[in-house]
């Protein structure tokens, strides 16, 4: 839909690996991008330095000779001001301005019957699914009739009933869209991303477009624990359903599929960070549900079993570097390169999806919270084989009832916690990592007996390691596969999937 682009870029930090990503697509597409590098501001800051990288950047992607000749804007958006000369500060942004009106051309005005690319959608629960995009060629009218052409080559007659324009934030009606125009038309029933709206006389489509495939699996369930419907306001079956179906309207990486069971669903997305976005909204928006471990899609591709690979990042001080590698390459991660800027390493690694999982904490832990991590999809490749996941077992709540501050010091040698004293718990909730491999029951409800006896040592101060606290994120990645994540409105518990432990050991002898 674009006929220009900003390449916006930290005078400090350089290209990232998203923008390696996203400025590839760009030159695909013959783009010539304006390069604005922000924060000149910052003490440290090199924007010649990182102008030149992004020079380098885009040679390696086959930039043409037009697409390296870029124009460079420098400034600071936090002090509001953007100059051609990052020494010399203007008072505002014109220069930035300008830059757009000077470089990036105007749509092209092609004349011929109608055709438009579907490129993205939206929903609403008045009208339904909008289709959005940009009009390629001729005029499209409110009430005219058209063909969807389907990516399957089949034709479907339709009728726009309305046409929008966006504005601002929002969108306006309009009566007509002319070709170079980005609308919303509303009325078109059963399309999806990448399939053309044209004539209805003479339909000629577009060339559709792909979508990435989903990379990742997580189980999506109801809440059967012990506190179920506590918290939220949509708790059966029946509501995660009608959320997730609402969801596959304006979410196009993800994919639902029924399980044998009624009361949950395969749920697959682009990786935990789209599955975890999911997540988080349904939480705010009063659902509660339980969650699986998330797995890797395995395809087989000339009957070899393949698996996800990604490309991954890491920018971290030097003294942790060699800790961080030996972390990676135990996860079947290679390295690509290794580059130290100014007392910090960039290291570079192909790594299988399954190795990203569980690796943020890990590495946050070994830098002391300094490594920025970043990783992409690449493509699938032969499996690596099998790679250690979290060698600590659980800390299991033995019975439901209130985590004492009392019973809690008496475990401490035992592991870490993630409750809190005075925190409900339930029995088979998980409450702590042990300091061994192995899962450990115990009673955390356990209180001090009152005696009207006195003794020397019998009245000590408790004094307790504060409890971890995960983000959703995090504890996706930190749970086992005989494990899931409550999420309620709330609160987030992680639990064995069987609560009760005689059971639990009946399954695992099975």
């Amino acid at each position: 839909m674009a006929d220009g682009c900003l390449l916006l870029v930290d005078a400090f930090e350089g290209p990232m690996p998203q923008t390696r990503f996203v400025l590839q697509k760009a030159i695909q597409l013959g783009l010539k991008p304006i390069v604005v590098i922000n924060k000149v501001d910052k003490p440290n800051c090199r924007p010649d330095e990182v102008q030149e990288m992004v020079f380098d950047l885009m040679f390696s992607l086959d930039a043409t000779e037009e697409q390296l000749d870029f124009p460079t804007i420098y400034g600071s958006a936090k002090q509001g001001w953007m100059s051609a000369d990052w020494k010399e500060p203007k008072q505002d942004i014109t220069a930035l301005l300008d830059a757009i009106i000077e470089h990036i051309p105007a749509p092209q005005m092609l004349e011929g019957s109608s055709q438009m690319l579907i490129t993205s959608l939206d929903y609403s629960k008045y009208v339904g699914r909008i289709a959005v995009g940009r009009v390629h060629r001729g005029e499209l009218r409110e009430g005219q009739d058209i063909t969807l052409c389907k990516r399957d080559g089949s034709l479907v007659k339709s009728r726009i009933k309305e046409i929008d324009v966006f504005e601002g934030l929002g969108r306006t009606k309009v009566n007509s869209v002319q070709s170079g125009d980005i609308c919303a038309l509303i009325g078109i029933e059963g399309f999806e991303i990448g399939e053309s709206v044209a004539d209805a006389e003479n339909p000629e489509p577009l060339p559709t477009i792909a979508i990435d495939e989903p990379t990742m699996s997580m189980l999506f369930t109801i809440n059967n624990s012990p506190f179920f419907g506590k918290d939220g306001k949509y708790v059966t079956s029946r509501h995660i359903y009608d959320r997730l179906m609402k969801e596959l309207d304006k979410n196009l990486a993800l994919r639902v599929v029924p399980t044998d069971s009624a009361d949950s669903w395969l749920v697959y997305g682009r990786g935990i960070l789209h599955l975890s976005v999911l997540v988080e909204t349904m939480r705010r928006e009063g659902y509660e549900l339980q969650v699986g471990q998330p797995q890797v899609i395995i395809k087989e591709i000339n009957g070899e079993k393949c698996e996800p690979v990604e490309e991954l990042t890491i920018n971290l001080p030097e003294e942790t570097a060699s800790k961080i590698i030996d972390l990676v390459t135990k996860r079947k991660g290679e390295m690509t390169m290794m580059e130290n800027k100014n007392g910090r390493m960039h290291l570079e690694f192909t790594i299988p999806s399954r190795g990203i999982i569980g690796l943020n904490n890990a590495a946050l832990t070994i830098s002391a919270g300094e490594a920025v991590i970043a990783h992409r999809f690449l493509e699938f490749q032969p499996w690596k084989g099998e790679i250690e996941r979290r060698q600590n077992g659980s800390i299991i709540a033995m019975e439901t009832g209130t985590a004492y501050a009392y019973a809690l010091n008496n475990l401490q040698s035992r592991g870490r916690f993630f409750v809190e004293p005075q925190e409900e718990v339930y029995a088979g909730q998980i409450v702590g990592e042990h300091t061994k491999d192995n899962d450990l029951v115990v009673n955390v409800t356990k209180s001090k007996k009152l005696t009207n006896m006195r003794a020397s040592g019998s009245d000590d101060k408790v004094s307790l390691a504060p409890a971890i606290v995960f983000s959703l994120e995090d504890t996706l990645e930190y749970i086992k596969e005989d494990e899931y994540v409550e999420i309620t409105p709330h609160a987030m518990r992680m639990r064995k999937i069987i609560l009760d432990e005689t059971e639990r050991k009946r399954s695992a002898k099975k």
